[in-house]
C-alpha cells in the first residue's frame, strides 16, 4: 500500500522549528503510523537563504529541498503541501494570512494569534479558500492526552468538578532575559500568558470544555502580576464551566516566571490535577509534554502510567530537545502526533484538527482577550490590527 507524503514547508527557522524539523525526520512507523510519511521540502528564514540552508541540513532534509531568504518565495513554491509557522505569536496573524493567501494549508505555532480578533480573521479567510488550518498545540495529540480525556469523560472520575493547571518557570525577568528577548518584549507579543499559560488552558479546557457535547463557553475571573515592560509575569485564572445536568465546573490556570510548577526540575510534581466525585487524575510536570500520569479512585484504585515519547530508539544517534535541553538518544521530542494530525486530515479532506477545533482555538482566544482586558494588558497596535499586510 503506497503511504500519503505530506510536504512540508517550515516558514522560519529558530528552536521550535528545528525541533519540528527533526520530529519530521523520525518514520512515522515507530509510532505505528504506517500509512503516512513526512517530507520536508523547503523552508525560508527571513535573515538569508543561508540561514534556511543550515536548517534543511539540521533537519536532516533531502538535498532537493529548497532554502528560501523570504517567506513570500516559501509560500509561492507548488511542491509545499502545508506550511508550518514558527515564528513568535507575534508574527503569526501576518505569516498565516501569506500563507492562507497564497493557497497553502496552515499548522501555526501556539498561541495562534495574539487576540480573537486576529483567530476569527484566519479561521474566516482559511474557509474562504477551503484549506486545512490548525492551531499547533502539540500537547493534545500525544497518546496521553488522549488517556486523560478519556478518563475524564469516561465516568471513571465520576463528575469532574474541577481542573487545577499549572506551568510556571522559575526565570525571574530582571536576571533571566534581555529587555529584546520575546518573554518580555510586548512587541513580541511577550509576557507568561500567551507563551505558558496556553498551555495550562490547554489542559483545563481539553478535561473541562473538549469532553462535552455541547459545550459552552467558561466565563473568567483573573489576576495578573506585570513586568516593567508591561507584559505579565504572573497570571492566575478562575474559569466557570456551564454544563446542563452535572452543575457547573471550575477550571484553574495558572503560569508565571516567579517559581517553578516542579521545583527539581525532574518531574516530581503534578502540573495538572482532574478531579472528580470518585477521584482524580494527576499530570505531572511539564504540562507541555508529559510523560506521567498517577490514577487516585475513592475505592482504592492506585495506577501509575509512564508515556514516553517513540523515536528511533538507542544506537540511532537521534536527538531532539528545546533550547539546549536535549532528551535521551533515540527520543522524539513528541512534534510529529500533531504532523501525524496534519497528514490523516489531509488524507481524509478535514480542514481542521479533530482534537481541537477551529472554534476551540477561537473560544480559548477569547478567555486570554478577557484575561488581558481584566488586567489592562495592551500589546502594541501593529501587533494587535487585523489589518494585512503589516511590516512587522
Amino acid at each position: 500500500m503506497s503511504k500519503f507524503q505530506l510536504k512540508w514547508g517550515i516558514l522560519a527557522t529558530g528552536g521550535i522549528a528545528e525541533s519540528f524539523g527533526r520530529d519530521l525526520s523520525v518514520n512515522p512507523e515507530t509510532r505505528e503510523r504506517n500509512d503516512i510519511e513526512h517530507v520536508v521540502v523547503a523552508a525560508a528564514s527571513s535573515t538569508s537563504a543561508d540561514r534556511a540552508q543550515a536548517y534543511l541540513k539540521e533537519v536532516n532534509a533531502p538535498d532537493s529541498a529548497k532554502a528560501y531568504g523570504s517567506y513570500k518565495e516559501l509560500v509561492s513554491d507548488s511542491n509545499v503541501d502545508i506550511i508550518y509557522v514558527a515564528t513568535p505569536h507575534s508574527h503569526h496573524y501576518q505569516n498565516v494570512m501569506l500563507a492562507l493567501e497564497a493557497g497553502k494549508n496552515v499548522l501555526c505555532e501556539k498561541a495562534l494569534t495574539v487576540n480573537a480578533a486576529q483567530t476569527e480573521a484566519l479561521i474566516k479567510k482559511a474557509r474562504e479558500k477551503d484549506l486545512f488550518f490548525m492551531e499547533a498545540v502539540w500537547t493534545r495529540y500525544f497518546p496521553i492526552s488522549i488517556y486523560a480525556r478519556e478518563t475524564a469523560s469516561s465516568g471513571t472520575l465520576g463528575t469532574v468538578e474541577r481542573t487545577f493547571a499549572d506551568l510556571a518557570m522559575s526565570m525571574p525577568p530582571e536576571t533571566s532575559f534581555d529587555p529584546k528577548n520575546r518573554m518580555v518584549n510586548p512587541d513580541l507579543a511577550g509576557g507568561a500568558l500567551l507563551d505558558l499559560g496556553i498551555y495550562a488552558l490547554t489542559w483545563v479546557f481539553q478535561s473541562l470544555y473538549t469532553v462535552q457535547k455541547d459545550p459552552k463557553p467558561p466565563t473568567v475571573v483573573s489576576a495578573m502580576r506585570k513586568w516593567e515592560s508591561g507584559v505579565d509575569q504572573q497570571t492566575s485564572m478562575l474559569l466557570t464551566f456551564p454544563r446542563d445536568k452535572e452543575g457547573d465546573a471550575h477550571g484553574i490556570a495558572t503560569t508565571g516566571m516567579r517559581c517553578a510548577t516542579d521545583p527539581d526540575s525532574n518531574g516530581h510534581a503534578p502540573a495538572v490535577r482532574i478531579q472528580g466525585n470518585k477521584g482524580e487524575l494527576m499530570v505531572f510536570h511539564p504540562a507541555f509534554r508529559p510523560t506521567r500520569t498517577k490514577l487516585v479512585l475513592k475505592d482504592g484504585t492506585v495506577e501509575e502510567k509512564n508515556w514516553p515519547q517513540p523515536g528511533p530508539g538507542k544506537g540511532s544517534g537521534f536527538r531532539n530537545g528545546f533550547g539546549g535541553n536535549f532528551h535521551p538518544e533515540g527520543e522524539g521530542m513528541g512534534m510529529f502526533w500533531e504532523a501525524d494530525e496534519c497528514a490523516y486530515a489531509l488524507k481524509e479532506g478535514r480542514k481542521e484538527g479533530k482534537f481541537e477545533s477551529l472554534n476551540e482555538s477561537l473560544v480559548i482566544m477569547k478567555v486570554m482577550d478577557e484575561v488581558r482586558r481584566q488586567n489592562g494588558m495592551k500589546l502594541p497596535d501593529k501587533i494587535e490590527t487585523t489589518d494585512y499586510p503589516v511590516d512587522l
